[in-house]
């Protein structure tokens, strides 16, 4: 029975989760309002049918409320309890979200992973491994297909590879079978009211699993493993200390945090029955993601890493411990209140950091960390400078054998459309440099 049929439906936001559910509800026969912040005319409207929807669109497109609806579908970046979303659910609307009706009606296998940092890294490992083996396996939402498009391709034998946000997670009320928990710290405190928040939501990935789904945790680090006490299913411990040798030999995939990926993804297909053979040989051939620790070129014996998605100061201090050469970092972009003491600390006592290039908003908050931290270095601030400029003076300043790193440790919206158009401006400036 389709429940949706002749439903009144809002949808709110209009990324690729908010497209994907109107595309799936205008299918299901619902009615479908779109609610956007965004002016109309900025809408991608290219795969959608904008005659079949209601728009209510510009930056004041809730100050009506949203009422008189069956269903409203709330899209990641949307607060589930803002004042309009809480007045509808009492008002009698069903909330739910794109990701929420996938686990409705997949009749899959899903396989949930959630972190801080390494979600995507992780999920595509695991999906190559299974892929490898001939699985029929599909990898979806932020680095994948979206979840609702797939749903006519799956049958009881699928298996479904997807990176779970605490956007995603907060208001979730049934958990994966397999559930991947990598190191959690934090993240997105410019959007949940306080740090147990975020935790809270990130717990839902196990809090509903039955007795025979499966737990893969990151043991290493206590907040994941204060994961094992939230499910009743069977719990995998994973590390990368505990990881076997041949897994961390002839690797592609560069950086001592993508062991604990590795870790991650080998103790989750395992659980699938996968053959060591079959999980060495695509862990070896692994490239990893683009914007992660990606080499964007060589000019005159110094080489470039792109590291744009590292949006907190976590990922950063992976990025910086990943290398054993002279090192120039680029730090800095809009603030989504972190604290980058740690960052500030690490960074004073890496003795193979030779420069930093602070940019964006962040800049004062980041150097204010240096000196608390008594970083004894020359830091060099740009204002909102292009990126052109930046790697130039990156490689001016870069000494033939050194690294010149991307790894900003904050989001990118001060300067750029997303952390993807950060990295590759970053590339293009470094293949403009070496013409």
């Amino acid at each position: 029975m389709n429940k949706y049929k002749d439903q009144i439906v809002a949808v709110i936001g209009f990324g690729i989760e908010g497209k994907d559910a109107i595309k799936y509800l205008l299918e299901a026969g619902a009615l479908v309002t779109l609610f956007d912040k965004k002016e109309e005319s900025e809408l991608d409207f290219s795969d959608v049918d904008k005659t079949k929807i209601k728009l209510v669109c510009g930056e004041n497109y809730l100050n009506d409320g949203i009422v008189d609806f069956d269903y409203i579908v709330r899209s990641p970046g949307v607060y589930p309890y803002t004042r309009e979303l809480v007045d509808a659910k009492n008002s009698g609307s069903l909330i739910t979200s794109a990701v929420k009706i996938f686990f409705d009606e997949c009749q899959g296998k899903i396989i949930g992973v959630t972190g801080t940092k390494g979600k995507g890294t992780t999920s595509t490992l695991i999906y190559e491994i299974l892929k490898a083996d001939g699985r029929d396996v599909y990898l979806s939402g932020n680095i994948g297909k979206p979840y609702l498009e797939l749903l006519p391709k799956l049958n009881e034998n699928s298996l479904v590879v997807m990176e779970m946000s605490s956007f995603q997670l907060i208001d979730m009320r049934v958990s994966p079978h397999i559930s991947v928990v990598l190191n959690i710290t934090e993240d997105h405190m410019d959007w949940h009211k306080d740090r147990e928040e975020y935790l809270d939501a990130k717990r839902n990935i196990v809090r509903f699993q039955k007795q025979n789904d499966f737990a893969v945790i990151n043991e290493e680090y206590e907040t994941p493993k204060s994961f094992a006490t939230n499910t009743i299913g069977q719990v995998i411990f994973f590390s990368k200390q505990k990881l076997e040798q041949k897994y961390k030999e002839e690797l592609l995939l560069r950086g001592e945090h993508n062991l604990e990926n590795i870790a991650a993804a080998v103790a989750t297909v395992k659980c699938i029955g996968i053959s060591n053979d079959k999980i060495l040989k695509t862990v070896q051939s692994f490239k990893g993601l683009e914007h992660r620790l990606e080499l964007a070129g060589e000019i005159n014996g110094v080489k470039f890493y792109n590291d744009s998605f590292a949006t907190g100061p976590q990922p950063t201090i992976a990025a910086i411990n990943s290398f054993t050469e002279p090192e120039t970092i680029i730090l800095g972009g809009s603030d989504k209140g972190l604290d980058y003491k740690e960052l500030g600390e690490v960074i004073s006592k890496k003795e193979n950091i030779k420069h930093i290039i602070l940019i964006g908003e962040t800049k004062l908050k980041i150097e204010n960390s240096l000196n608390i931290a008594n970083c004894k270095l020359e830091i060099i601030k740009l204002e909102k400078t292009d990126m052109t400029k930046i790697v130039k003076i990156a490689h001016q300043i870069t000494e033939p054998g050194g690294v010149v790193i991307l790894s900003p440790a904050s989001a990118s919206f001060d300067m750029f459309k997303n952390y993807k158009d950060r990295g590759n401006q970053f590339k293009e400036a470094v293949v403009s440099l070496k013409q």
